[in-house]
């Protein structure tokens, strides 16, 4: 058998697509230097041929050789038989626990008993041999937004946090910031507020900017932490140290991460001196809970402050890192956690039906720290990224850090599991960022070669979202844009997740916006997202004037298409005007759940990020013009919750004494 047989039987087995369609519909094979590429990154030996013959057959024999399962999903809640007993005998635990849960004596079957929502081990022991089963007891769908709310129709507003203006923040929305948007937003009716990422973006990182570029997706941005509102300190503020950053129109990252670093410094130390003891004792039991993540986060972040942010240029032997300023950073996080959870509470505590609507983002840089506390479970020499489609003709290398399948599955999806859990326990819904990437990512390897699909335990990861959202009572959206495999929509729908739905993509056969009537029931829908045109960019075209200016078209083609857009926006509008129209058409669609942007409150022009530019467009960058303390009364926001409201969409929480 020759080499190329063995390498492609090894892909194979491996969950390596050998094909793929691109958007031209031609077949793009794996080519024999991806496949050892990526089986590389899965930590597999593809170095000879000699170690490629080896690799396969210890796979072959790894796979046959069981006699049990190496993993099954079971229903939470209900009993469950297995065909695969053998005369057993066995005990099953919660994962990390000690304690039996369930066990039984040998027999033709396993029968569990009715599981909560978990992540188990099930040893099986016959013949003197005992293999280990992974057990997924999920429920079988997620909760709807009806049942978690009482409210079968939602609305909400969107908002980059980091673009909020108010006369306390420090020149960035902070979690005070977005407690207080949520309380406005709910006196309108509003059912959530939806956010960017919150996740960690390194502390000595000088140039992350990107929500969706991460160094740690299980861990906070403490950026966003509000120094008027430390927990066990009496409220302060430090106004006169923010002045630049606090009035620009852009934010000022570098200005404001001095400044604000700085201030958490005194901060922490007037904590370690005059907290309260029940402060202190929080934060004691914030880290005994958090155990050992927390603190080889805060290895990580205190290692970065004396090596540099990238991970991968630190010496082989680091020096040891300080234990305070371990602490000061295991301190950060519990403020910023304590601030978050505070949002939310406050968010719910003013009717809101959900509250927040969190962000979880693809992955996370391949020089942070989710790359680097996780090496046993991440794949080598591979970015996440996407083939060429027609938003993106030359493909897209989104350099993130990919989980290795393999290395997941043997973890039982600890690492996983814990960065989902960490954003839905202080969420009412969550949205999934590419949630294809469940069912297969698109690995580019560092070598050069073209980039494949491997397979993903689709069905495993679908019960681990499952599982933490019973937990922690939350929705959960799909970001489903694009094109998709056939059935894929359908199967999320079946497990509960909502799809995802632009508005300014919408169109039939012959461009015109669908009718609400043909847009699905179980989707959020809003006209745009962070990546694409506002209501008032798309009117205008703004985003063709960006595009000519940036040279990716010419003159008479930007012509052409600024007048298509004059007359699908004519035809849209009608004699109203195009924002009210947009936001009438979304309230009275039957989706579910309806975003407006604070973009579109404000009338603004220009898109939070331009996809394909760096420095040529402000990305993640602009403020909003209406400030904070004005928001409640800002004519716009009443205009357009009045419009959700008469479409039936009042977003605050139904008690058991109110109309149906």
């Amino acid at each position: 058998m020759s080499t190329d047989t063995d390498l492609a039987k090894l892909a194979e087995l491996s969950g390596i697509l050998p094909a793929y369609h691109d958007l031209h519909g031609v077949k793009r094979v794996t080519s024999p230097q991806t496949q050892k590429a990526m089986l590389a990154a899965e930590g597999i030996d593809v170095s000879s041929p000699k170690t490629i013959q080896t690799a396969l057959a210890e796979l072959r024999h790894e796979q046959e050789d069981r006699w049990f399962p190496f993993e099954i999903i079971v229903e939470s809640g209900a009993e469950a038989v297995q065909e695969f007993g053998l005369g057993a005998a066995w005990q099953l635990r919660l994962d990390g626990a000690s304690d039996v849960v369930a066990s039984g004596d040998p027999a033709d079957q396993i029968t569990l008993p009715p599981l909560a929502s978990g992540v188990y081990a099930l040893s099986a022991s016959a013949s003197g041999r005992t293999e280990e089963v992974t057990v997924l007891a999920a429920p079988k769908r997620l909760r709807s937004v009806d049942d978690l709310s009482g409210v079968s129709k939602l609305w909400g507003l969107n908002l980059a946090l980091y673009g909020v203006q108010s006369s306390r923040n420090a020149g960035l929305g902070d979690f005070e910031d977005l407690a207080r948007v949520a309380e406005a937003a709910a006196g309108h009716g509003a059912g959530f507020v939806g956010i960017n990422p919150l996740h960690n973006m390194g502390y000595c990182d000088e140039t992350a900017i990107s929500p969706y570029s991460p160094s740690h997706r299980g861990f906070l941005n403490t950026a966003y932490i509000a120094l008027d509102h430390i927990p066990g300190m009496k409220p302060g503020t430090a106004k006169e140290d923010f002045a630049k950053s606090r009035d620009a129109d852009n934010v000022l990252y570098a200005d404001h991460k001095a400044a604000h670093s700085a201030a958490l410094e005194d901060a922490f130390k007037q904590f370690q001196t005059s907290a309260t003891k029940v402060a202190k004792a929080q934060f004691a039991a914030f880290r005994a809970d958090a155990a050992q993540q927390l603190e080889t986060f805060a290895r990580f972040e205190t290692l970065s402050e004396q090596h540099g942010a990238d991970w991968r240029d630190w010496p082989q032997k680091t020096a040891t890192p300080s234990a305070a300023r371990i602490e000061f950073h295991m301190w950060m996080q519990w403020v910023a956690t304590v601030q978050l959870t505070r949002a939310q509470s406050r968010a719910k505590a003013s009717g809101m039906a959900l509250g927040l609507y969190l962000d979880l983002a693809v992955g996370s840089r391949r020089d942070g720290a989710e790359a680097w506390c996780e090496q046993e479970a991440v794949a080598t020499g591979v970015s996440i990224g996407a083939p060429p489609d027609h938003l993106s003709p030359e493909g897209q290398n989104w350099n993130l850090t990919a989980f290795s399948p393999r290395k997941l599955k043997a973890q039982r999806y600890r690492p996983l599991r814990r960065i989902i859990g960490q954003m839905i326990r202080h969420a009412g819904i969550i949205r999934i960022d590419h949630v294809l990437g469940l069912n297969r990512s698109f690995w580019l390897p560092d070598d050069g070669s073209p980039g494949a699909y491997i397979r993903q335990p689709f069905e495993s990861l679908l019960a681990i979202i499952k599982i933490e959202a019973s937990q922690h009572s939350c929705a959960v959206v799909g970001e489903d844009l694009g094109l998709v495999p056939d059935g894929f929509r359908d199967t999320m729908r079946g497990h509960g997740f909502y799809g995802y739905s632009v508005l300014q993509y919408e169109k039939d056969h012959t461009g015109a916006f669908r009718d609400p009537s043909d847009i699905p029931a179980q989707i959020l829908s809003c006209f745009a997202t962070h990546d694409t045109p506002t209501v008032k960019g798309y009117e205008t075209g703004r985003d063709i004037d960006w595009w000519e200016k940036l040279r990716w078209v010419d003159a008479p083609s930007a012509k052409d298409m600024r007048r298509q857009r004059g007359d699908e926006v004519a035809a849209f509008k009608g004699s109203g005007e195009f924002s009210t129209n947009v936001h009438a058409r979304l309230a009275y669609s039957d989706a579910t759940l309806v975003a407006v942007q604070l973009d579109d409150i404000e009338g603004t022009a220009e898109a939070q990020n331009l996809p394909g530019t760096i420095d040529q467009h402000p990305n993640w960058r602009r403020k909003y013009t209406v400030a904070l303390e004005d928001l409640p009364d800002h004519p716009s926001l009443g205009d357009t919750a009045k419009i959700m409201r008469d479409a039936g969409r009042d977003g605050l929480k139904k008690g058991p004494n109110d109309d149906d």
